[in-house]
């Protein structure tokens, strides 16, 4: 013990080639000290360190394993059962778009429209005849007790006139709705009514069938409730009427399943967390007079940990109302979809936390965390160059080009270009436009592809390369970062 003390107080006295201090410990309780250096110093071992220092097993890294092939697993099998939702879901609207969008076809290009008053008609006559036209098991909805096949409602600009042979016309803008019309009440009195200034007609009904496949998997039944909104669109006024079908699904338990569920939060770990914090602060202002940035104090915080900790609670979350799908007693397929598949991309990638202990593996990730901060500032100061273009690509050629029609349209196009997908077609289509409009175009197109793949993504490649190469040099110098890591290297070999 007396070795070991004196050789201490020679150590104390001088200084680390690297710049840090030695800590003086001639007035302190050694021992106390020491104690604390190999507590902190085995805090701050990873598991392979801690098996190699005190034999203890990777149970955390085995626990993590065990969970990535579980919550694997239960995604894998609720993926099944949504699939099965979602085509169920994708085969009754391609049901309806040929049952009431008359002479549809699969392969139909662009906008089903009408051109005349007869076929509007008789599409309208079309869907009183459902439950003689399909195979599927539908049936219409109910209203007091009584079926109800469809509704009909016509909107009309409200006394208004148009002569276009005298070039002549009085508009009221105000849109008459209309009253709603149903069948039982005659469809003659509907076709009456249509006028020359007609804006648009909405017919809206209710049909209700039963998803039988899931009964192969061993799942109960779901029965869904389809409502359907036909919308002939005729806003332009052009002689073309498009005709549009909207399609919102409701998913509800075919009978009645009560389950209750309980769940307490434990506030021991965020105890435990604190009290060790300050711990380490008071250790040092009381044997050392020195004050611990906080910065070194978030060294006790583990930021795997909470990553972790929230992958966890979305599994947690996304199972129970995976539980309550599978009873029946809920329906949120894409409330659990994305709680499952978040959960499970967060559990996949915190297995790099054992890929960092490393060393090659550990560089790679050390460079991602390094560049983030300086990723973000750059992608913040490129997107302000990416909205101006897609801006004026949208005001200038959004008249002349479908994929800068609407500006979210532009934001996928000028993406796409960034990767070189579809580049050539872009360019194509605006060969027989105006020549003022093309030779825009040309300029546009050719300077955002050339600044941002040929500028910005080179940027982009040489900040994270640069923070690599930092890296790299830093640890061959190894030098203690903060005064806690030099604090422990003072440990001895030996301990």
């Amino acid at each position: 013990m007396e070795e070991s003390e004196q050789l201490l107080t020679q150590r104390s006295e001088g200084k680390k080639p690297n710049g840090h201090c030695r800590w003086s410990t001639r007035s302190l309780d050694s021992k106390a000290v020491e104690d604390f250096r190999r507590r902190l110093k085995y805090f701050f071992m990873n598991p392979c360190e801690k098996y190699r220092a005190k034999g203890r097993k990777p149970w955390k890294l085995m626990l993590q394993i065990w969970k990535i092939v579980i919550i694997t697993a239960q995604l894998v099998l609720f993926g099944l059962s949504n699939e099965m939702m979602a085509t169920f879901k994708e085969d009754n609207l391609m049901t309806f778009e040929h049952l009431f969008l008359k002479g549809f076809k699969d392969h139909w290009q662009g906008n089903y429209a009408l051109y005349t008053k007869a076929d509007l008609y008789d599409h309208i006559y079309h869907y009183t005849n459902l439950q003689n036209l399909t195979l599927e098991n539908l049936a219409y909805g109910k209203i007091d007790g009584k079926y109800t096949p469809l509704s009909v409602c016509q909107l009309l600009y409200k006394n208004s006139t148009v002569d276009p042979e005298r070039d002549s016309f009085y508009i009221d803008p105000h849109i008459d709705e209309g009253t709603e019309i149903r069948p039982a009440e005659g469809l003659v009195f509907l076709c009456r009514t249509f006028r020359t200034l007609l804006v648009s007609v909405n017919i809206n009904f209710t049909l209700k069938t039963i998803n039988l496949q899931t009964v192969r998997h061993h799942e109960l039944p779901d029965c869904y409730g389809f409502h359907i909104k036909i919308i002939f669109d005729n806003c332009a006024h052009s002689g073309k009427i498009k005709v549009g079908v909207k399609n919102d699904v409701q998913i509800h338990e075919c009978k009645d399943y009560n389950v209750k569920a309980s769940g307490k939060i434990d506030y021991l770990v965020l105890i435990v967390l604190f009290s060790c914090i300050q711990e380490f602060k008071i250790f040092f202002q009381t044997h050392f007079n020195k004050l611990v940035t906080w910065s070194e104090r978030m060294e006790f915080v583990n930021g795997w940990c909470i990553f972790i900790n929230i992958s966890d609670t979305l599994t947690i979350t996304g199972s129970v109302i995976k539980i309550g799908i599978q009873t029946k007693f809920l329906t949120n397929y894409d409330v659990c979809s994305i709680l499952l598949g978040t959960a499970t991309m967060l559990v996949w990638i915190g297995v790099i936390r054992y890929l960092g202990y490393f060393k090659k593996y550990n560089i790679l990730i050390l460079t991602l965390r390094a560049a983030f901060p300086n990723v973000i500032r750059f992608c913040c100061c490129a997107a302000m160059i990416y909205l101006g273009y897609c801006f004026c690509g949208w005001i200038v050629l959004g008249p002349y080009h479908d994929k800068f029609r609407t500006f979210d349209k532009v934001t996928e196009c000028l993406f796409s270009l960034i990767n070189g997908d579809d580049m050539f077609a872009t360019f194509l289509n605006m060969r027989d436009k105006s020549y003022m409009v093309w030779l825009f175009s040309r300029i546009y197109l050719y300077t955002f592809t050339s600044l941002f793949i040929y500028m910005v993504l080179s940027l982009f490649i040489a900040l994270i390369t640069d923070t690599y190469e930092t890296i790299k040099h830093h640890q061959k110098d190894s030098e203690p970062a903060t005064l806690l890591h030099a604090f422990i290297e003072e440990v001895p070999e030996s301990a």
